[in-house]
């Protein structure tokens, strides 16, 4: 991996570049820092960044293990920390105990992320690490983001958002730094497939991580499928419609295997926060 100075910069125009340097100063501010860590695109390349700007020894990357997060990132998460040359602790969390969360309302994610950042902050004095981060960045003000209420009332800092870093930045800086999540599809928990009012269930994560599954072994990088209880609404970009229709056998044997009645292809294809569409003009941006 690339080490950052002027190699690393000599990619990157001069307004990414000052973001990036603001966001070292953060980190430097910081003097020492868990990383919340998911192996997607932002949380990676804050890790990198971290490691970099303060060395692995001041950095700790923290992953919330529980049933929303699929097998595959887990072990994503595994090899990257290794390739980053930092330490990876996984955190195991407990939302789905409580009834708030469970019950999925439409600030499901301030539960869960109230869960995790308190066990990070923990973690944090355990270690005798000065602060808790996050990979937000500033694309995330423009969505429906009820996390970022639990990590601001809780203290965790978003060094890529107070930078002014999008994700469009976000990927162009990895690529530069050589990481291999440059070009990764947008990740999101397994409980975002789940409509909001239908209760989450380690059982119904666990049917939507399999039918995604299946779906990647058919040669699908960035899909969704989405839960209806027994109608699974698959989602795949648009420019992949035409061949998931080729495959429409073949899908509909495994996802009735997995469980579901009914299996049926979103036409407007894959979106980002889909479920957020349902959701009212005012509650966008909280």
């Amino acid at each position: 991996m690339a080490k950052l100075g002027e190699t690393f910069l000599f990619d990157l125009d001069e307004i990414v570049i000052e973001k990036v340097k603001h966001t070292q100063r953060i980190l430097h501010d910081l003097d020492s820092v868990v990383v919340a860590f998911s192996a997607g695109v932002d949380s990676t390349y804050l890790l990198a960044l971290a490691a970099q700007t303060l060395g692995s020894g001041k950095v700790l990357a923290a992953m919330g293990i529980s049933p929303s997060l699929a097998q595959r990132e887990r072990e994503a998460g595994q090899q990257l920390a290794d390739q980053i040359g930092v330490e990876l602790v996984q955190v195991e969390t407990g939302e789905l105990g409580n009834p708030d969360y469970a019950a999925n309302p439409t600030n499901r994610c301030f539960h869960c992320k109230k869960d995790l950042f308190v066990r990070l902050n923990e973690l944090a004095g355990t270690r005798g690490l000065a602060a808790v981060v996050s990979g937000a960045n500033a694309d995330d003000t423009g969505d429906f983001r009820p996390g970022l209420q639990a990590g601001r009332e809780l203290g965790v800092r978003s060094p890529l958002m107070d930078a002014g870093l999008t994700k469009s930045e976000i990927r162009k800086a990895s690529r530069a730094m050589g990481l291999p999540t440059w070009d990764k599809p947008a990740m999101a928990c397994l409980a975002s497939r789940i409509p909001y009012g239908q209760a989450i269930t380690a059982e119904g994560l666990g049917r939507v991580e399999r039918a995604e599954d299946a779906l990647k072994d058919l040669g699908f990088v960035q899909v969704r499928v989405r839960d209806h209880q027994g109608v699974a609404r698959i989602e795949v970009p648009q420019s992949e419609l035409d061949k998931i229709l080729c495959s429409r056998k073949a899908i509909v044997e495994l996802l009735r295997q997995i469980g579901y009645n009914y299996i049926t292809l979103d036409l407007q294809g894959f979106r980002s926060g889909a479920m957020n569409e349902v959701l009212p003009a005012s509650q966008i941006g909280q």
